[in-house]
């Protein structure tokens, strides 16, 4: 039984108990609800937290989703275009910069290359 849940059977109990203390002084109690229902602060905090954590994995997940997809395209365009031929390391290089700049929290710095390292 919760307070959430079964709020009907939650009151009927606090009536009863209410009832069987008041029966001493003779008063009958006719009603009792609870018409406030509020989390202890450790317990909202521990809740909202985890709202938080869940939101950001989601959002984390969306934005993974999206940045596979760029550097998909972005390979795929240059095979299609025969703008550039990369071999599978130069390809896992531009994929690892990419998804770095794609899913970063914060803007990408410009770094120049004046040759190659090859």
């Amino acid at each position: 039984m919760t307070l959430r849940g079964s709020s009907q059977e939650v009151a009927e109990k606090l009536k009863a108990e209410i009832q069987s203390r008041a029966d001493i002084a003779g008063i009958q109690i006719l009603e009792a609800r609870i018409t406030h229902l509020a989390y202890a602060p450790e317990i909202a905090a521990v809740m909202l937290q985890r709202q938080q954590a869940t939101a950001i994995i989601d959002a984390r997940k969306m934005i993974v989703d999206g940045a596979v997809g760029m550097v998909e395209m972005a390979l795929a365009k240059l095979s299609e275009n025969n703008i550039v031929n990369l071999d599978e390391e130069r390809k896992a290089a531009m994929v690892s910069n990419l998804l770095v700049v794609l899913c970063g929290n914060k803007d990408a710095q410009p770094i120049v290359n004046s040759g190659s390292i090859y």
